[in-house]
């Protein structure tokens, strides 16, 4: 058994210690500063803190003035000072103190303020140590910090690069990223040079600051003394560490860069599936020499740099085929249209990271017709790629072609759709059509699945124009769904008709609706000028981005002089279509008025909608209106109205109570000239109006 009393006795006799002993070990002194009367009271050991002997010290704060700078002593007294004002309970300070021997040493104190009932200061009570060590040990690990920091923020500049670099596109694209402020340029580097290898030479794409090139190096050979030359040909990189390195390796280029005070530089082999595509130099003039570290950081980042500039020269080269290819599909030039200003704009998606998505299957196309007519055509094929462009150009010939024949829109919009759906693709493809008379402004409009045209007044009003629609050309063959609707529509002069795709229209997040309000609204507050309307429409394009190309044709009828000869208006008037029979009508009076035969306009619609009338009721089928100006010695205005049926109308007496059989006699009775011609399995009424003044 323990004998408790025996463990007691052995105890030593100044237990517990005294805290002098301690702050001794810990080679700490302590104070007492008096402050009523000024007196500062030290032990032995904080005597040899501060390098004193006791018979040096006449108890005044102000003799520890031999030891601690005057600068240090400044701000010693202005934090106690703060400290005893603010009610601070303590204070602590690093500061320096000047030895017996003159060198200078790292001190730390600590002060506890007592005050008195009033809050008043009466006493500071401290402690003063030796701190040289601890701050070394400090500083130690600070730069070792700074140096991993430093590590680890070379290494997080190659991320960041590699990840910005991921995006870059085109070559620009690349040199644009490592000349950022978030680039290579955190590296330090003072100068930024970058080659590409071009047929056996160097090709200069990027010198650092302005005023920096060196002539003749805009293309080099790679047998040249340059760096960049060396690198290409070793496929290894070249550290230079200093001025004299430099201009020992390098006598010809160092002379030309001597004002940059380039202290050293690294050029960097860009070598990608195991060739060479370039060379980079970064040039320091802050750095002398470069660790394993560094030098294993920046290999790396040629590496990365390297990839990213071929993926460029993939895409660049890619990109000038398909917008060959693209140009090729579309005219080349669009014809001079006589009585209309005309502009056309296109714009290239931009699918980011997709190469050949800057194409796609977006057209226009401007057709001169006989008789002072013109088709506009605007369409869009499905799809962004070379297959798009290639239906797209296939649809856009058939499509002049079919116009160009003669045909009807509604006819030229289905003969278009059948020959998609017989070509050998899965494409399908949105469509308008637009066939405008500038002698009369009549325009006749289809759409196959497209968005609706704008009209602009010349007061700067825009409206969206509806047009009921068919099925997208391919599909409406597919399922057997061939019709067409026609809309007519008047252009006065002044007036500009605009036909555009949906990259156009189409926002993220918003529908078609509040798109087509906002083109709207963009074109009422746009220029009367077509070519700078258009300009408008584009720059708000590129300005916006999207995947999605832009086709646009603007069509603004002028005003005419004199009424024009030789116009012709045609319109499909289906049996048991009441809109097709009030758009023909309309057709008619629209023409008459505009080719200066207002004192006819009655009589030549009253016999036109007889015609029509017995057309769609004694034959099966539709009907086909042509409405044209003949001229020669006299000036006649036609109207021809054809039917699938070969039995000739033949006039009939009406009875007295008879609703029928006047049509005939009507005709003979308000027409100069008529008559019944065959055409093929049908046949085509005709009649003719002398026209006074036209001759």
């Amino acid at each position: 058994m323990v004998d408790r009393g025996a463990s007691a006795l052995s105890l030593p006799d100044d237990w517990p210690a005294h805290p002098d002993p301690i702050l001794a070990l810990n080679r700490m002194g302590s104070f007492d500063w008096d402050l009523d009367n000024g007196l500062f009271h030290m032990d032995a050991q904080a005597f040899e803190v501060f390098d004193l002997r006791p018979e040096e010290f006449d108890g005044r704060p102000e003799s520890l003035a031999v030891r601690v700078p005057r600068t240090e002593g400044h701000r010693l007294d202005a934090m106690v000072a703060q400290a005893m004002k603010d009610g601070s309970e303590n204070y602590g300070a690093y500061f320096r103190m000047r030895r017996r021997d003159g060198s200078l040493r790292w001190t730390h104190t600590q002060g506890y303020i007592r005050r008195d009932a009033t809050g008043r200061p009466r006493r500071i009570i401290g402690i003063v140590r030796d701190a040289t060590q601890e701050l070394s040990e400090s500083a130690e690990r600070r730069d070792r910090a700074q140096l991993d920091e430093a590590r680890r923020q070379q290494t997080n500049v190659v991320d960041l690069t590699t990840a910005a670099l991921a995006h870059a596109r085109t070559v620009q694209d690349v040199i644009d990223v490592l000349k950022d402020t978030h680039g290579l340029t955190h590296l330090g580097a003072t100068s930024l040079v970058m080659g590409l290898v071009e047929a056996g030479r160097i090709r200069l794409i990027a010198e650092g600051p302005a005023g920096s090139f060196v002539p003749g190096t805009r293309v080099t050979g790679i047998d040249e003394p340059y760096p960049m030359s060396e690198v290409v040909r070793t496929l290894a990189p070249r550290f230079i560490e200093s001025p004299e390195e430099f201009a020992d390796g390098y006598p010809i280029l160092w002379p030309h860069i001597t004002d940059l005070d380039i202290t050293s530089a690294a050029y960097l082999p860009l070598i990608a599936q195991a060739r060479p595509i370039g060379a980079m130099g970064l040039l320091y003039s802050d750095r002398h020499g470069f660790s394993p570290e560094e030098r294993n950081v920046l290999v790396a980042l040629g590496s990365s740099i390297a990839q990213s500039l071929q993926r460029a020269m993939f895409y660049e080269q890619e990109k000038d085929l398909a917008t060959g290819l693209q140009q090729a599909m579309l005219p080349r030039t669009i014809p001079s249209v006589p009585g209309a200003d005309v502009a056309v704009r296109y714009r290239a998606g931009t699918a980011a990271g997709t190469l050949g998505r800057d194409i796609g299957g977006d057209w226009y196309d401007l057709i001169p017709l006989p008789g002072g007519r013109v088709g506009a055509v605007i369409g869009d094929v499905q799809g962004h790629d070379t297959h798009a462009a290639a239906v797209m150009g296939q649809l856009r010939i058939v499509l002049r072609a079919y116009a160009a024949e003669g045909h009807m829109p509604a006819t030229v919009m289905a003969r278009a759709s059948v020959f998609l759906h017989e070509l050998d693709t899965d494409r399908f493809a949105t469509c308008l059509y637009a066939e405008a008379d500038l002698s009369t402004g009549v325009v006749q409009v289809v759409r196959a699945g497209h968005i609706d045209p704008l009209v602009r007044d010349p007061d700067g009003t825009c409206r969206r124009v509806a047009v009921e629609g068919g099925l997208p050309l391919g599909l409406s063959a597919e399922f057997g769904r061939l019709e067409y609707p026609v809309r007519t529509l008047e252009l006065d002069p002044g007036h500009t008709l605009l036909l555009c795709t949906d990259g156009l229209v189409e926002l993220p997040g918003v529908d078609l609706d509040e798109g087509m309000h906002a083109l709207t609204a963009l074109v009422a507050d746009g220029s009367d000028d077509v070519r700078k309307l258009a300009d408008r429409l584009i720059d708000v394009a590129e300005e916006r981005g999207g995947d999605d190309d832009v086709a646009l044709l603007l069509l603004r009828r002028r005003g005419v002089a004199s009424p024009q000869t030789g116009g012709r208006l045609q319109q499909h008037v289906a049996p048991g279509d009441p809109e097709a029979l009030t758009q023909a009508r309309h057709m008619i009076r629209a023409a008459v008025r505009a080719w200066g035969s207002s004192e006819r306009a009655d009589e030549i619609e009253l016999v036109a909608d007889e015609l029509i009338t017995n057309a769609l009721m004694h034959t099966e089928g539709s009907a086909v209106v042509t409405l044209r100006v003949l001229t020669g010695a006299d000036v006649r205005l036609r109207v021809e109205v054809e039917d699938s049926s070969s039995a000739l109308p033949r006039r009939r007496e009406a009875g007295d109570e008879g609703v029928s059989g006047r049509g005939l006699l009507l005709v003979e009775l308000l027409t100069d000239v008529w008559g019944v011609e065959a055409r093929g399995t049908g046949k085509c009424v005709w009649c003719e109006f002398m026209v006074p003044g036209r001759n």
